[in-house]
């Protein structure tokens, strides 16, 4: 194959991956070696060269937060933009200085503050000339809104890189990020979609109701569940949809928490956090079921900050009939980081990163834009 930019073809490319993802805390950046020849047989990750997490401060986080609630006005979201690319290329930078390497490229997430794929639409934020210009290198950016286009959910564009990574199947892979996503691979085809709230409501409750960002470990979530509370919030319009589907901080955040504030103060504190981990356990055995019957052998994978999150595992295997073991391939926090790099390799060379039987889009595409240094 011919790369589509100016790198190098006689060794494996140098590749850097920025992910935000929707529990907004901040950003991981990895650096990890790819094989570009090996995409044709499905297995073009070689190394991980190094890993950095660099969370956002108070009032960065604030704004992000605000951003994605609609409390944020097109001004606050164009110095916004240029703020968390300060922070993406300060993220990068810093690693690659302790690495001392000169990557070949980046693929920026961009932290996304609004999705709304059923008017074809997505928002990440994050300058990526900013990172070009602290990197050096060419920088591919806003890879979800070729497969908007298309007609396609933009998301999960995960389940691709996830079947370079994992190989041969069956395997089930749960990410439990802001949002709780799932990736089926029965070694013939492969199903994924958001499954609904994963962290997201649990880190606003924290917020609101114990004056942390989160819940370290779920320590504090240790009451009964309020199963009435729960039945009503399983009957959540998104449940009932089909996928291709995918959903944000827009359905299950700010806003959602502040509808079912009343409900929730009525119980006890330890009760409330117990129910939202009930709701996120409860939401993802529910949409798992759609993958059934699972083949023999299925392997169940967890991954993601909810996988920390005692009182969510616990009720995920009182609720999901399969056993989840942790995927410690990657330190917590790269994964995403490292399909990213991945998902920018592949658009170097001209190969599509969406599959359409999961987002709905019309065919298969190259994603991404670029930016040179």
């Amino acid at each position: 194959m011919q790369p589509r930019i100016p790198i190098p073809e006689d060794r494996p490319w140098r590749a850097l991956g920025l992910m935000s993802g929707t529990s907004a805390d901040g950003v991981d950046v990895v650096a990890i070696e790819v094989d570009p020849r090996a995409f044709e047989q499905g297995r073009p990750f070689r190394s991980l060269l190094g890993h950095h997490s660099a969370a956002y401060p108070e009032v960065l986080r604030d704004q992000v937060l605000a951003a994605a609630s609609n409390r944020l006005d097109p001004a606050g979201l164009c110095i916004l933009q240029r703020r968390l690319g300060d922070h993406h290329a300060r993220a990068a930078r810093d690693l690659c200085d302790s690495l001392r390497l000169q990557p070949d490229l980046a693929a920026l997430h961009g932290q996304t503050v609004q999705h709304h794929p059923a008017h074809g639409a997505s928002l990440q934020l994050a300058d990526p000339y900013v990172l070009a210009e602290a990197l050096g290198c060419p920088v591919v950016w806003d890879l979800r809104r070729r497969d908007l286009a298309l007609g396609g959910q933009g998301a999960p564009l995960v389940p691709m890189p996830e079947r370079w990574l994992h190989g041969a199947g069956p395997w089930l892979a749960l990410n439990l990020g802001g949002i709780a996503n799932l990736t089926f691979w029965d070694g013939h085809q492969t199903r994924a979609w958001d499954t609904g709230p994963g962290m997201s409501l649990l880190d606003l409750a924290a917020q609101r109701w114990l004056g942390l960002p989160f819940d370290p470990g779920g320590a504090a979530a240790t009451g009964r569940v309020a199963e009435p509370l729960l039945a009503h919030w399983l009957t959540h319009p998104y449940f009932a949809g089909l996928p291709p589907k995918s959903t944000g901080r827009e359905v299950f955040g700010e806003a959602w928490l502040e509808q079912e504030r009343g409900a929730l103060e009525a119980l006890l504190l330890h009760d409330r956090l117990a129910t939202l981990a009930a709701f996120t356990a409860a939401s993802v055995a529910a949409e798992t079921s759609r993958a059934k019957p699972w083949p023999l052998g299925l392997v169940g994978l967890v991954s993601g900050g909810g996988a920390r999150h005692q009182r969510l595992r616990e009720e995920l295997a009182a609720r999901l009939p399969l056993a989840l073991k942790d995927d410690t391939t990657f330190p917590t926090g790269a994964r995403e980081a490292v399909s990213w790099a991945l998902l920018g390799a592949a658009c170097a060379l001209g190969i599509p990163g969406n599959l359409p039987e999961v987002t709905g889009a019309s065919r298969p595409a190259v994603l991404g834009s670029w930016v040179w240094p």
